[in-house]
């Protein structure tokens, strides 16, 4: 009797596993493509994290390719993905944009998003995140933390999204620091530890003695930190590869943007729209600060978090001078979207060409 109820039990277990075993239906095919490795550290690994967020949805496949280069090499992958039944694809740099406007074409039952473009068509949407209210929090922890007024920011292309960062990181600063300065290094790269590590070095001679970033890995943190200086990250907390100069980072959580795309694509209500969430929305916030960072800081770095989220504070909002001196905005105006997506000029405090 023992022996027939351990079979019929060993049945049972068995018939269970193979239904477990079985994978739900695909509804869903998404592929990611990455400027980047996706281990960089930085941008393609937040962007990686956000993937495999959606494949805890039931019936979502995801697929990845890496290292994907801003020029044809990008219609080729893009391509490849069309043509291997990848209904949504998400090109995850600016510099994709153009191969994703030709391919699309190509390809009208498709959905493509294109992270931080500006160029929808009715199967093309875009999609990024308001990181510059971040960026100015991170402002406030390194004008504070600053004791030389320097601070040093690696820099990747002179656009418009760079350029907005570096903005509001150098309003953040002067919120709290009015003597501070902000120097800038272009790198001309999105991703080159080398390069971004010789920029730190150049920037921590010059007097700097916080270095912030908007690059793909954390070499610029790893650097601040053999130099013995602070440092603010980016895309992720760096806190790990830098534990003793680490203050905090702009942090990005794409898994909130793409649940929401991946949702409208499933019930057929996806269409074409630009998506531009910030902190309210949660697809930005900033890392955990160090405990270095003094209690009163830490205070009004909650408090100006707190008042972008309720609306109260807006990052460029009146009394707003360029490099120039020239009045940009005026007592109680705001800057609108198209403005800031068109930035192409430095507010005064930073040090730096656009070029």
């Amino acid at each position: 009797m023992k022996n027939f109820f351990l079979i019929i039990f060993c049945i049972f277990f068995s018939l269970v596993q193979i239904c477990n075993s079985e994978e739900l239906p695909i509804k869903l095919k998404a592929g990611f493509i990455y400027v980047s490795p996706v281990k960089d550290g930085g941008w393609s690994y937040a962007h990686d994290l956000g993937r495999k967020f959606i494949e805890q949805i039931p019936g979502v496949k995801t697929s990845f390719i890496e290292s994907v280069a801003e020029n044809a090499y990008a219609e080729n992958v893009l391509t490849y993905l069309a043509k291997t039944d990848h209904k949504l694809i998400f090109a995850t740099s600016f510099g994709h944009m153009d191969s994703v406007t030709k391919v699309a074409t190509q390809f009208p039952n498709v959905i493509f998003m294109h992270c931080s473009g500006y160029n929808p068509a009715k199967n093309i949407g875009t999609y990024f995140g308001r990181i510059y209210e971040a960026r100015y929090l991170t402002g406030i922890v390194a004008g504070g933390m600053t004791k030389s007024n320097i601070l040093g920011y690696v820099a990747a292309y002179p656009i418009p999204e760079v350029i907005r960062g570096i903005n509001a990181f150098t309003l953040g600063a002067l919120s709290v620091n009015p003597k501070v300065q902000v120097h800038v290094i272009w790198t001309k790269s999105w991703y080159n530890p080398f390069i971004e590590k010789k920029a730190a070095l150049t920037l921590l001679e010059n007097g700097a003695d916080v270095i912030a970033q908007h690059q793909d890995s954390p070499a610029c943190q790893i650097m601040a930190q053999e130099k013995g200086v602070y440092s603010i990250g980016y895309n992720l907390d760096m806190s790990a590869f830098a534990p003793k100069s680490h203050l905090t980072a702009p942090i990005w959580n794409w898994g909130a943007i793409y649940k929401y795309i991946v949702t409208q694509v499933i019930d057929g209500a996806w269409k074409s729209e630009d998506i531009w969430w910030g902190m309210k929305e949660n697809v930005v916030d900033i890392a955990p600060l160090a405990s270095i960072v003094p209690k009163e800081l830490q205070e009004k770095v909650t408090s100006a978090k707190e008042k972008i989220i309720e609306g109260s504070l807006t990052v460029f909002e009146g009394s707003i001078l360029d490099q120039k001196g020239n009045t940009r905005f005026i007592q109680e105006q705001k800057a609108t979207d198209q403005e800031m997506r068109a930035m192409n000029w430095f507010v005064k405090g930073v040090v730096g060409i656009i070029d």
